[in-house]
């Protein structure tokens, strides 16, 4: 993540801050509250790099902003950036090690901070109360820029639809390399409305909702789903809208928050073509309420850890109108098994599916509302899950292979 602009826009931050200095005659920089610089650093923190060949990567660059200090963390792949209001006496940048800043700032008393920039501009004098300690960090020149992302589609999201189609997706994506692009969550653009999918190869989710306004022409892009957490998880109850701009390269991605901005490389590679993986019909469809589904998955996986990771649902329709049922069994190798009948509506045939346990309980753990709703096929079909609350969201989980 470098350009020509971000450098020489740190070289201009640096010269009229030397010379702001120098006519303020003050040493002092930025005064601000403990509570606030510690919320800000917490937001960026998430960006640090934990190992870097580049050293100044696991630093945070604190920057006069106008009337804010602005945070800025990178490991070249991700970069958050956020503001904390605050008395700027002149600009000034520098960077200083995260980790030991943080950690620091959380310790204070909620009390004013008060921080010097050193003369060489590497390093900071930090005040609170009775607390006083020193950084040594290096010049903000060696921070990697964080490039300007424009030059593609932009587009605009209520924040609240976006939080919940990120919960409900995100989970479903690869945490290993084997197949970089499952490890992101493919997002594609058309007209007014977004669709989000990520698959690890047992399971697949896909949601899809409206824009605040149309596309003018479709975009497909995979983001990568460490970003698309963080997204979420910096989205609070009183966030708005979020908007994201994509490069016309579509090899980066920004995403602006009320109070945040996180730029984003993106993925390369071809995602599967995920409607073809969503099957098209069902032999049985099963409704349940979804409290008793999700107690009786959570029992049923205590045994299925000792027993494969394995939860086998059989579904039986009613006799003459009468409500049908729904057996969930797990078995322990040579410890014992569960059992447990939930009334459901079952459309169609006597059904039995085997899942793997962690895959049912983190999809019964993310959807929300009274009921949910189970289409299977035969033992060897994918089964599919829906929620009524959430009617553009589908899950598809991979059967296991079971003797029944």
């Amino acid at each position: 993540m470098t350009t020509k602009a971000g450098a020489s826009g740190a070289a201009a931050t640096r010269k009229s801050g030397d010379q702001a200095a120098a006519s303020s005659g003050t040493n002092m920089w930025i005064t601000c509250l403990q509570e606030n610089l510690s919320k800000g650093l917490a937001t960026v923190s998430r960006a640090v790099a934990a190992r870097a060949t580049l050293p100044v990567t696991q630093n945070v660059l604190l920057q006069a902003d106008g009337a804010r200090l602005k945070l800025t963390a990178t490991n070249l792949e991700i970069a958050i950036s956020t503001w904390v209001g605050a008395q700027v006496e002149h600009e000034g940048a520098v960077t200083v090690p995260a980790r030991m800043l943080t950690d620091f700032v959380n310790s204070l008393p909620n009390d004013r901070v008060e921080i010097e920039l050193s003369k060489d501009r590497k390093g900071i004098k930090l005040r609170c109360k009775n607390y006083t300690a020193t950084f040594n960090g290096t010049d903000a020149e060696e921070f990697p820029p964080i490039p300007n992302v424009g030059g593609g589609a932009t587009v605009r999201v209520p924040a609240d639809v976006l939080r919940g189609a990120l919960q409900r997706v995100v989970f479903a994506a690869a945490t290993d390399d084997s197949r970089p692009v499952l490890t992101g969550v493919k997002m594609d653009l058309a007209d007014s409305q977004f669709a989000l999918a990520a698959a690890d190869g047992f399971r697949l989710a896909v949601e899809r909702g409206q824009l605040r306004e149309a596309v003018a022409a479709p975009v497909g892009i995979i983001v990568p789903a460490r970003t698309m957490s963080e997204v979420a998880r910096l989205l609070s109850d009183q966030s708005s809208e979020v908007e994201m701009s994509v490069t016309g390269a579509k090899s980066q991605a920004l995403f602006k928050l009320d109070n945040v901005e996180i730029v984003t490389q993106l993925i390369q590679g071809t995602f599967p073509d995920y409607e073809k993986l969503i099957p098209s019909s069902s032999g049985t469809k099963i409704k349940l309420d979804l409290p008793e589904f999700q107690q009786a998955a959570k029992a049923a996986s205590i045994f299925a850890r000792d027993g494969s990771g394995i939860i086998r649902l059989i579904a039986s329709p009613g006799d003459k109108g009468a409500a049908g049922s729904v057996k969930v069994l797990a078995r322990a190798e040579e410890m014992g098994d569960n059992e447990n009948v939930l009334e459901a509506e079952v459309e169609g045939d006597v059904s039995k599916v085997a899942f793997n346990s962690r895959f049912l309980t983190d999809v019964l753990n993310v959807v929300q509302g009274d009921d949910v709703m189970l289409e299977t096929t035969t033992p060897s079909s994918p089964g599919v899950i829906k929620a009524a609350k959430h009617p553009g969201y589908t899950h598809v989980v991979m059967p296991m292979f079971v003797q029944w």
